[in-house]
Parts: structure tokens; C-alpha cells; sequence
């Protein structure tokens, strides 16, 4: 049976049941819901606790099938839990949890809690996986996008009796909160606390400032390369400059970087070429393999661009290739993929095409996004200020 998180309180009314699986790679959500399980089941006489980490492909199974069949002299009931780091439990595991699962039913002297990170849809669809599915609890945890962390953060707030001024500043202060802490949840829980510590709800009733945000929350904030690429096809090019920052600081490599990004310009010239040759957009891009939040962006970015666009990108991503591996390319001022940040030169620095190798010249009226990998090369048209230029999504294309 699966539950959504949102629903535990709702669930617990309704009494415990003896298997709950949790899985997810946002450790908090599943730390705070791992918690609650445990101060009912404490609440219902579950006094003695016995936890087990699968480790390594040698792990033996045999203690976790005689903890969940034995107590201790004083103890009713117990809580086991079972923690796969790994998500893959192995053979032996595989039927060990099976068995476990088909145990649990009926069982009012053992709580089993399985904790697993995010799985894969292969995964997923594992014999295993399908017993602890049918037998017990199922509980997904998909990460806060950031598009839902200010809403989250204000949700977090009130629960603490804090809120932000309401109107245009409210939404400001939230959204520099977002910005701050965005891809680490762990530490955005963790500055929301030290907020009520420093401004305690008793003071101005509990209204937080923008100027008492900024002054007191870090900046904790974790980027993904992956996430990268989407806010690059969904046009948020201040985001884009900023993740690219982050990226930076963090010592992501280059190369990933590129390919990430890479990778979109090449499945956007396949479905493109698809479509031209007669394909409905949703099979080309199924045929492509794009799933998911991409397909969205792609039928979003696709109509407003052009095949010249996408053949200028494919051939900067090209050259980029050469130069994040060590190559010369004389006619590019920088030679480093530092991607996609403006023309003003933060973070990975702007990849910005000094001469154009034939068909790529930026087109009359302005400046022009000819993002290596999605966004990264930018060109500016002569005579013009250097100025930031929103990556693909965000402008009309030629």
C-alpha cells in the first residue's frame, strides 16, 4: 500500500501497521517520518529497538530473520530496522525480505522499517520490493524542487510559530531564503531553527524581516548538475548563473558539466529531426528517451527553435568537448568550459564566440544566446554592452 507523507497523521489514527518501507534521497523527510513511526510505536508499547545496516554483499541475513522472530525478557514488542544504504539487498536479501514481508502480516509484536535510498524503476520492480509493497506500508519521499521550496520553508516556519511579512516582501524574503539553502534540505532545516533561536516567535509576532533573513541564513545551498540542465531549458537564467557558481565552488568537473548539457542539444537535434520528418511530438520524443520533466521542457523549448540554432549549438558543444579535455581553440577567447554564466565573467566563466566558424554568427538586432551545451557559448554582437542573455526557453529563436 503506498502512503504519501502528507497523509502519516491522518494514517497513525487509523492505528500502526507491523511493515513500513521508506525510500528516498531526501534524508531529512525520511529521518522526521522514520521519527514519528517510532514515538507512536513507543507510545503503543514498542519499548526495545534493534537496528540492522546492510553492508557489503556478504551480509548475513540470518540475524535479521531471528530479531524479528525473538524478544527479548522485557520487552512485549519491538521495532526492527532494516537499512539498505545501497538499495540492492542481493540475492540472500531479496528472499530474506520476501520472507520478512510475508512474516509481518498479522504480527503485533514486531514493527519492521525498512529504510532505502531512492530506487530505480528496475529496482523497483524487484520481487522484493513488490513483497514489502503488498504485505506493508510503501512510502516515497521525492525531493523539494525549488520551484516548492519557499512554500515548504513557510510551512517549516509556521510550525515554529514564524511567518514572513505578507505582500511582495514576504514573497522576496522567502524566495532569497530558496535561493540560499536550494539542493540541501538538511541545513535549510537547519537555519529555519537557528531563526527561532534568534527571532523568537513572542517577538513582532513572529514576523520575520527580510533584513533579519538575510543577516542570518547561510549560504548552504548545493547544486546539481542535472538540475543544471533543466533550469537551462526552462529559462531561468539568473538561476543558471547562480547554479553555475555553485558549481564551481563545489569542484565539479567540467567535463560533467558539458556532457550533462551536451546531452540535451543532441536529443533536441534528434526529436527536432524527427519532427520534421513527420513523427508527433510525443513519439519522438519517446523515441529519444525523454521522460519526465524534460519532455515537458522539450515540448515547451522545441517550437521556438530553429534547426540553424540547434546546428550552431551542436557544433559548439563540439568544440567545447575539445577544449574541457585540454584542447586549443584559438578562436575562442576562453579556454575553458566554464559554461554558462553571463558575459560578466562569474562563476564558470562565459564561453563567449570570438569568431564565428562559418554558418554561427550571431543574428542582427541584439545579442544571442549560442549556449555551449544548452546554454554555454554566448555571443554578443559587436558594438554592443556585454549583458546577461537568458539560456534556451527564455528568449524567441531564429
Amino acid at each position: 500500500m503506498n502512503l504519501a507523507p502528507a497523509q502519516l497523521s491522518e494514517h497513525l489514527k487509523r492505528g500502526l501497521k507491523s511493515l513500513y518501507t521508506l525510500h528516498g534521497d531526501e534524508p531529512l523527510l525520511v529521518q522526521e517520518f522514520a521519527d514519528a513511526l517510532r514515538t507512536a510505536a513507543r507510545a503503543q508499547g514498542y519499548t526495545e529497538r534493534t537496528v540492522h545496516s546492510v553492508a557489503g554483499a556478504h551480509f548475513d541475513w540470518s540475524e535479521v530473520l531471528a530479531s524479528g522472530g525473538s524478544l527479548s525478557l522485557f520487552a512485549d514488542k519491538q521495532i526492527v530496522e532494516i537499512r539498505i544504504p545501497s538499495g540492492k539487498p542481493g540475492k540472500d536479501g531479496s528472499a530474506a525480505l520476501q520472507q520478512i514481508a510475508e512474516r509481518a502480516q498479522g504480527d503485533d509484536s514486531t514493527l519492521t522499517l525498512v529504510l532505502l535510498p531512492r530506487l530505480d524503476s528496475a529496482t523497483a520492480k524487484g520481487a522484493w520490493f513488490g513483497a514489502l509493497d503488498s504485505f506493508g506500508v510503501t512510502v516515497k519521499f521525492d525531493p523539494i524542487d525549488r520551484r516548492n521550496l519557499p512554500q515548504w520553508i513557510a510551512q517549516r516556519l509556521q510550525l515554529q510559530g514564524q511567518r514572513v511579512a505578507g505582500g511582495e516582501e514576504g514573497q522576496r524574503t522567502l524566495q532569497f531564503f530558496a535561493d540560499r539553502v536550494e539542493g540541501n534540505l538538511l541545513a535549510a532545516h537547519q537555519e529555519i531553527q537557528k531563526l527561532a533561536l534568534l527571532h523568537p516567535s513572542t517577538a513582532n509576532d513572529g514576523v520575520l524581516s527580510f533584513d533579519q533573513v538575510e543577516n542570518a541564513v547561510l549560504n548552504v545551498a548545493r547544486y546539481d548538475v542535472f538540475k543544471l540542465s533543466e533550469a537551462v531549458l526552462a529559462g531561468q537564467a539568473v538561476r543558471v548563473a547562480r547554479m553555475i557558481d555553485g558549481l564551481q565552488s563545489e569542484g565539479e568537473s567540467e567535463v560533467l558539466v558539458h556532457w550533462a548539457l551536451s546531452e540535451d542539444i543532441r536529443n533536441m537535434k534528434r526529436v527536432k529531426d524527427a519532427l520534421n520528418a513527420g513523427r508527433p511530438m510525443p513519439m519522438a520524443l519517446r523515441e529519444n528517451r525523454v521522460w519526465g520533466v524534460k519532455e515537458k521542457l522539450f515540448e515547451r523549448v522545441l517550437p521556438n527553435i530553429s534547426d540553424s540554432t540547434l546546428a550552431n549549438l551542436l557544433h559548439a558543444a563540439h568544440k567545447v568537448d575539445g577544449i574541457v579535455k585540454g584542447l586549443k581553440q584559438p578562436d575562442w577567447p576562453c579556454q575553458r568550459l566554464a559554461g554558462l554564466a553571463p558575459a560578466r565573467g562569474h562563476g564558470l566563466r562565459a564561453v563567449r564566440r570570438a569568431g564565428p566558424p562559418q554558418a554561427s554568427t550571431a543574428p542582427s538586432g541584439g545579442s544571442e544566446v549560442h549556449a555551449v551545451t544548452s546554454v554555454g557559448a554566448m555571443v554578443t554582437a559587436p558594438g554592443r554592452p556585454k549583458q546577461a542573455t537568458a539560456p534556451l526557453g527564455a528568449a524567441k529563436y531564429t
